[in-house]
Protein backbone atom coordinates (compact mmCIF):
# COMPACT_ATOMS: atom_id res chain seq x y z
CA UNK A 1 0.00 0.00 0.00
CA UNK A 2 1.16 3.64 -1.24
CA UNK A 3 1.36 5.57 2.16
CA UNK A 4 -0.10 9.11 1.78
CA UNK A 5 0.09 12.83 3.93
CA UNK A 6 -1.78 15.47 2.89
CA UNK A 7 -0.98 19.15 3.80
CA UNK A 8 -3.72 21.61 4.10
CA UNK A 9 -6.24 18.82 4.44
CA UNK A 10 -8.49 21.05 5.34
CA UNK A 11 -9.70 22.89 2.45
CA UNK A 12 -11.38 22.09 -0.84
CA UNK A 13 -8.42 19.72 -2.95
CA UNK A 14 -7.30 18.18 0.28
CA UNK A 15 -11.44 17.05 0.91
CA UNK A 16 -11.51 16.01 -2.67
CA UNK A 17 -7.99 13.96 -2.50
CA UNK A 18 -9.44 12.47 1.03
CA UNK A 19 -12.90 11.38 -1.23
CA UNK A 20 -10.74 9.82 -3.48
CA UNK A 21 -7.65 7.96 -1.60
CA UNK A 22 -10.29 6.93 1.17
CA UNK A 23 -11.53 4.56 -1.64
CA UNK A 24 -8.41 4.10 -3.69
CA UNK A 25 -7.20 0.42 -3.64
CA UNK A 26 -3.28 0.73 -3.47
CA UNK A 27 -3.33 3.52 -0.63
CA UNK A 28 -3.42 4.16 3.08
CA UNK A 29 -3.76 8.17 4.47
CA UNK A 30 -0.93 8.08 7.13
CA UNK A 31 -1.32 11.66 8.02
CA UNK A 32 -3.71 14.74 7.03
CA UNK A 33 -2.12 18.01 8.15
CA UNK A 34 -3.74 21.06 9.31
CA UNK A 35 -2.66 23.67 11.75
CA UNK A 36 -5.94 25.09 12.25
CA UNK A 37 -8.22 21.57 12.79
CA UNK A 38 -5.36 19.81 14.54
CA UNK A 39 -6.64 17.65 16.66
CA UNK A 40 -9.91 17.13 15.09
CA UNK A 41 -11.80 14.65 13.49
CA UNK A 42 -11.83 14.52 9.75
CA UNK A 43 -15.35 15.12 9.24
CA UNK A 44 -15.83 18.66 11.58
CA UNK A 45 -14.12 20.43 7.92
CA UNK A 46 -15.55 17.26 5.60
CA UNK A 47 -19.03 16.94 6.88
CA UNK A 48 -19.62 14.79 4.04
CA UNK A 49 -16.86 11.87 5.53
CA UNK A 50 -18.38 11.18 8.75
CA UNK A 51 -18.62 7.30 9.14
CA UNK A 52 -16.19 6.93 6.50
CA UNK A 53 -12.53 7.58 8.57
CA UNK A 54 -11.92 7.74 12.15
CA UNK A 55 -8.46 10.13 11.11
CA UNK A 56 -8.07 13.23 12.89
CA UNK A 57 -5.77 16.24 11.56
CA UNK A 58 -2.69 16.55 12.92
CA UNK A 59 -0.26 19.42 12.93
CA UNK A 60 2.97 17.37 12.56
CA UNK A 61 3.90 15.48 9.40
CA UNK A 62 5.13 11.71 10.08
CA UNK A 63 6.55 8.98 7.69
CA UNK A 64 4.59 8.83 3.90
CA UNK A 65 5.72 7.47 0.64
CA UNK A 66 3.80 10.49 -1.50
CA UNK A 67 3.16 13.89 -0.16
CA UNK A 68 0.60 15.56 -1.64
CA UNK A 69 0.18 20.00 -0.89
CA UNK A 70 -2.78 21.08 -0.63
CA UNK A 71 -2.11 24.51 0.76
CA UNK A 72 -2.69 28.58 -0.28
CA UNK A 73 0.01 29.45 -3.07
CA UNK A 74 3.05 30.62 -1.71
CA UNK A 75 3.31 27.93 1.11
CA UNK A 76 4.37 25.26 -0.42
CA UNK A 77 7.81 25.87 -0.11
CA UNK A 78 7.73 27.33 3.69
CA UNK A 79 6.25 23.90 4.98
CA UNK A 80 8.63 22.63 3.02
CA UNK A 81 11.52 24.43 4.66
CA UNK A 82 9.53 24.39 7.97
CA UNK A 83 8.35 20.43 8.20
CA UNK A 84 10.90 17.83 8.55
CA UNK A 85 10.14 15.38 6.35
CA UNK A 86 11.53 11.59 7.04
CA UNK A 87 11.64 9.01 4.47
CA UNK A 88 12.41 11.24 1.21
CA UNK A 89 8.50 11.41 0.42
CA UNK A 90 7.42 12.11 -3.54
CA UNK A 91 5.79 14.99 -3.34
CA UNK A 92 2.97 16.40 -5.30
CA UNK A 93 1.98 20.54 -5.03
CA UNK A 94 -1.21 21.66 -5.96
CA UNK A 95 -0.32 25.43 -5.59
CA UNK A 96 1.13 27.23 -8.07
CA UNK A 97 4.63 27.37 -6.38
CA UNK A 98 7.02 24.81 -8.83
CA UNK A 99 4.49 25.13 -12.06
CA UNK A 100 6.45 28.09 -13.53
CA UNK A 101 9.71 27.82 -10.80
CA UNK A 102 10.31 24.14 -10.98
CA UNK A 103 13.51 24.33 -8.79
CA UNK A 104 13.33 24.54 -5.37
CA UNK A 105 16.25 24.84 -2.94
CA UNK A 106 16.02 23.00 -0.01
CA UNK A 107 17.61 24.75 3.40
CA UNK A 108 20.33 21.91 3.56
CA UNK A 109 21.68 22.70 -0.21
CA UNK A 110 19.60 19.87 -1.88
CA UNK A 111 18.00 20.65 -5.52
CA UNK A 112 14.28 19.41 -6.06
CA UNK A 113 13.40 19.58 -9.93
CA UNK A 114 9.48 19.46 -9.89
CA UNK A 115 8.15 18.14 -13.13
CA UNK A 116 5.12 19.59 -14.94
CA UNK A 117 2.10 17.25 -14.36
CA UNK A 118 -0.44 17.24 -17.25
CA UNK A 119 -0.41 13.79 -18.27
CA UNK A 120 -1.80 13.87 -21.95
CA UNK A 121 1.89 15.65 -22.51
CA UNK A 122 4.15 14.87 -19.92
CA UNK A 123 3.17 11.24 -18.74
CA UNK A 124 6.46 9.33 -19.44
CA UNK A 125 8.29 12.53 -17.60
CA UNK A 126 5.77 11.84 -14.79
CA UNK A 127 6.53 8.20 -14.68
CA UNK A 128 10.25 8.92 -13.46
CA UNK A 129 9.59 12.51 -11.46
CA UNK A 130 9.56 12.30 -7.82
CA UNK A 131 8.52 15.54 -7.67
CA UNK A 132 5.56 17.43 -9.74
CA UNK A 133 4.00 20.53 -10.09
CA UNK A 134 0.00 19.77 -10.58
CA UNK A 135 -1.55 22.44 -13.11
CA UNK A 136 -3.53 24.81 -12.58
CA UNK A 137 -7.42 24.34 -13.26
CA UNK A 138 -8.02 26.79 -15.80
CA UNK A 139 -4.72 26.12 -17.05
CA UNK A 140 -5.68 22.45 -17.40
CA UNK A 141 -8.90 23.07 -19.44
CA UNK A 142 -7.36 25.56 -21.76
CA UNK A 143 -3.82 23.25 -22.92
CA UNK A 144 -6.02 20.45 -23.35
CA UNK A 145 -8.09 22.48 -25.72
CA UNK A 146 -4.50 23.82 -27.44
CA UNK A 147 -2.05 20.83 -27.49
CA UNK A 148 -3.29 19.43 -30.48
CA UNK A 149 -3.25 22.35 -32.63
CA UNK A 150 0.22 23.21 -30.58
CA UNK A 151 1.74 20.30 -31.59
CA UNK A 152 0.52 20.12 -35.31
CA UNK A 153 2.30 23.49 -35.59
CA UNK A 154 -1.13 25.38 -36.40
CA UNK A 155 -1.49 27.83 -33.26
CA UNK A 156 -0.16 30.87 -36.28
CA UNK A 157 -2.66 33.19 -35.13
CA UNK A 158 -3.73 34.72 -32.06
CA UNK A 159 -6.62 32.65 -29.38
CA UNK A 160 -9.22 33.90 -27.90
CA UNK A 161 -10.52 32.30 -24.86
CA UNK A 162 -13.38 33.02 -22.45
CA UNK A 163 -13.71 30.45 -19.47
CA UNK A 164 -16.37 30.19 -16.61
CA UNK A 165 -15.80 28.77 -13.67
CA UNK A 166 -17.58 27.47 -10.21
CA UNK A 167 -17.32 29.11 -7.18
CA UNK A 168 -14.92 26.23 -5.55
CA UNK A 169 -12.37 27.54 -7.93
CA UNK A 170 -12.01 30.59 -5.67
CA UNK A 171 -11.09 28.36 -2.45
CA UNK A 172 -12.81 27.76 0.79
CA UNK A 173 -11.83 31.09 2.40
CA UNK A 174 -13.99 33.40 2.43
CA UNK A 175 -14.37 36.84 0.31
CA UNK A 176 -16.57 39.34 -0.60
CA UNK A 177 -17.35 37.84 -4.35
CA UNK A 178 -17.69 34.14 -2.75
CA UNK A 179 -20.48 35.29 -0.63
CA UNK A 180 -24.07 33.15 -1.57
CA UNK A 181 -25.45 36.60 -1.80
CA UNK A 182 -22.91 37.83 -4.14
CA UNK A 183 -22.45 35.05 -6.15
CA UNK A 184 -26.05 33.32 -6.42
CA UNK A 185 -27.92 34.68 -9.83
CA UNK A 186 -24.30 37.26 -10.82
CA UNK A 187 -21.61 36.89 -12.99
CA UNK A 188 -18.59 38.61 -13.12
CA UNK A 189 -15.37 38.94 -14.96
CA UNK A 190 -11.33 39.08 -13.16
CA UNK A 191 -8.50 39.20 -14.39
CA UNK A 192 -8.69 39.36 -18.18
CA UNK A 193 -5.93 38.87 -20.24
CA UNK A 194 -3.36 38.53 -17.00
CA UNK A 195 -5.01 35.21 -15.30
CA UNK A 196 -2.00 34.18 -13.56
CA UNK A 197 -2.15 30.56 -15.41
CA UNK A 198 -1.49 31.82 -18.86
CA UNK A 199 2.60 31.53 -17.64
CA UNK A 200 2.12 28.09 -17.36
CA UNK A 201 0.08 27.23 -20.59
CA UNK A 202 2.09 29.93 -22.94
CA UNK A 203 5.13 27.71 -21.62
CA UNK A 204 3.62 24.08 -22.53
CA UNK A 205 2.84 25.30 -25.80
CA UNK A 206 5.69 26.96 -26.97
CA UNK A 207 7.36 23.53 -25.90
CA UNK A 208 5.43 21.29 -27.29
CA UNK A 209 5.19 23.54 -30.33
CA UNK A 210 8.95 24.29 -30.51
CA UNK A 211 8.99 27.57 -31.04
CA UNK A 212 6.80 30.74 -29.84
CA UNK A 213 3.32 31.03 -30.49
CA UNK A 214 1.13 34.17 -30.95
CA UNK A 215 -0.69 36.11 -27.98
CA UNK A 216 -3.46 34.49 -25.73
CA UNK A 217 -6.34 36.65 -24.70
CA UNK A 218 -8.30 35.15 -21.87
CA UNK A 219 -11.45 36.35 -20.18
CA UNK A 220 -11.83 34.21 -16.81
CA UNK A 221 -15.59 34.59 -15.77
CA UNK A 222 -16.86 34.01 -12.22
CA UNK A 223 -19.72 31.59 -12.38
CA UNK A 224 -22.89 31.02 -10.36
CA UNK A 225 -22.49 27.69 -9.77
CA UNK A 226 -20.39 25.48 -7.17
CA UNK A 227 -18.04 23.31 -9.68
CA UNK A 228 -16.37 23.02 -12.80
CA UNK A 229 -14.63 24.91 -16.12
CA UNK A 230 -16.77 25.52 -19.16
CA UNK A 231 -13.54 27.22 -21.62
CA UNK A 232 -14.27 27.97 -25.31
CA UNK A 233 -10.99 29.27 -27.10
CA UNK A 234 -11.12 29.35 -31.12
CA UNK A 235 -8.32 30.78 -33.38
CA UNK A 236 -7.84 30.80 -37.38
CA UNK A 237 -7.13 27.60 -39.65
CA UNK A 238 -7.55 26.75 -43.16
CA UNK A 239 -8.02 23.04 -42.21
CA UNK A 240 -11.49 21.28 -42.21
CA UNK A 241 -13.63 20.12 -39.26
CA UNK A 242 -12.77 16.35 -40.57
CA UNK A 243 -9.18 17.27 -40.58
CA UNK A 244 -9.11 18.81 -36.90
CA UNK A 245 -11.23 16.24 -35.27
CA UNK A 246 -8.98 13.33 -36.49
CA UNK A 247 -6.40 15.47 -35.31
CA UNK A 248 -7.67 15.93 -31.64
CA UNK A 249 -8.57 11.97 -32.05
CA UNK A 250 -5.30 10.93 -32.99
CA UNK A 251 -3.43 13.27 -30.02
CA UNK A 252 -5.99 12.08 -27.15
CA UNK A 253 -6.18 7.96 -28.74
CA UNK A 254 -4.30 7.11 -25.71
CA UNK A 255 -5.33 9.69 -23.44
CA UNK A 256 -7.14 8.43 -20.18
CA UNK A 257 -9.15 10.71 -19.27
CA UNK A 258 -9.97 12.95 -22.37
CA UNK A 259 -12.15 12.71 -25.10
CA UNK A 260 -13.63 13.82 -28.30
CA UNK A 261 -17.10 14.15 -29.07
CA UNK A 262 -19.19 14.84 -31.58
CA UNK A 263 -22.30 16.37 -30.02
CA UNK A 264 -22.19 18.98 -27.51
CA UNK A 265 -20.92 19.39 -23.84
CA UNK A 266 -22.06 20.63 -20.80
CA UNK A 267 -20.64 20.74 -17.23
CA UNK A 268 -22.94 18.30 -15.65
CA UNK A 269 -21.13 15.23 -17.94
CA UNK A 270 -17.70 16.23 -16.25
CA UNK A 271 -18.73 17.09 -12.90
CA UNK A 272 -17.66 14.95 -10.18
CA UNK A 273 -15.08 13.38 -12.51
CA UNK A 274 -11.67 13.09 -13.73
CA UNK A 275 -12.43 13.94 -17.47
CA UNK A 276 -12.26 16.48 -20.11
CA UNK A 277 -14.95 16.45 -22.65
CA UNK A 278 -13.56 18.53 -25.81
CA UNK A 279 -15.83 19.58 -28.89
CA UNK A 280 -14.16 20.76 -32.15
CA UNK A 281 -15.96 22.79 -34.58
CA UNK A 282 -15.29 25.33 -37.34
CA UNK A 283 -16.77 27.97 -38.47
CA UNK A 284 -15.25 29.20 -41.66
CA UNK A 285 -11.78 30.32 -41.07
CA UNK A 286 -12.17 29.28 -37.40
CA UNK A 287 -11.60 26.47 -35.41
CA UNK A 288 -13.53 26.38 -31.91
CA UNK A 289 -12.77 24.46 -29.16
CA UNK A 290 -15.00 23.87 -26.48
CA UNK A 291 -13.44 22.14 -23.22
CA UNK A 292 -15.29 21.28 -19.85
CA UNK A 293 -13.94 20.13 -16.75
CA UNK A 294 -14.39 19.82 -12.50
CA UNK A 295 -11.88 22.06 -11.70
CA UNK A 296 -11.48 20.28 -7.99
CA UNK A 297 -10.85 16.56 -10.17
CA UNK A 298 -9.72 17.31 -13.34
CA UNK A 299 -8.15 20.61 -12.42
CA UNK A 300 -6.88 19.28 -9.19
CA UNK A 301 -7.32 16.25 -6.84
CA UNK A 302 -8.25 13.97 -9.07
CA UNK A 303 -5.37 14.94 -11.87
CA UNK A 304 -3.01 14.82 -8.57
CA UNK A 305 -3.95 11.34 -7.84
CA UNK A 306 -3.69 10.44 -11.68
CA UNK A 307 -0.32 11.63 -11.36
CA UNK A 308 0.29 9.68 -8.54
CA UNK A 309 -0.38 6.65 -10.13
CA UNK A 310 1.31 7.35 -12.78
CA UNK A 311 4.78 8.06 -10.27
CA UNK A 312 4.43 4.80 -8.57
CA UNK A 313 3.69 2.67 -11.38
CA UNK A 314 -0.29 2.04 -11.02
CA UNK A 315 -2.86 2.22 -14.06
CA UNK A 316 -3.49 6.02 -14.20
CA UNK A 317 -7.20 5.34 -13.88
CA UNK A 318 -6.69 3.97 -10.68
CA UNK A 319 -8.69 4.90 -8.02
CA UNK A 320 -10.31 7.62 -10.22
CA UNK A 321 -13.41 5.46 -11.53
CA UNK A 322 -15.91 8.40 -10.69
CA UNK A 323 -19.70 9.09 -11.92
CA UNK A 324 -21.02 12.48 -12.98
CA UNK A 325 -24.02 13.92 -11.84
CA UNK A 326 -25.61 13.66 -15.55
CA UNK A 327 -28.64 15.66 -14.16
Amino acid sequence: MIRVGITGGAGYTGGELLRILLRHPETEISFVHSNSHAGRPLYTAHSDLYGDTGLCFTDKASDADVLFLCMGHGKSAAFLNEQPLSGHPRIIDLSQDFRNEPVFHTKDGQEWNFVYGLPEYNREKIRKAHYVANPGCFATAFQLALLPLAQAGLLAGEVHANGITGSTGAGQTLSSTSHFSWRNNNVSMYKPFTHQHLIEVRRTLETIAAKDIPELNFLPVRGDFTRGIFLSAYTYTDKTAEELTGLYRNFYAGAAFTFVRDSDVSLKEVAGTNKCLLRVEKYGHKVLITSVIDNLIKGASGQAVQNMNLMFGLDEKTGLDLKSIAF
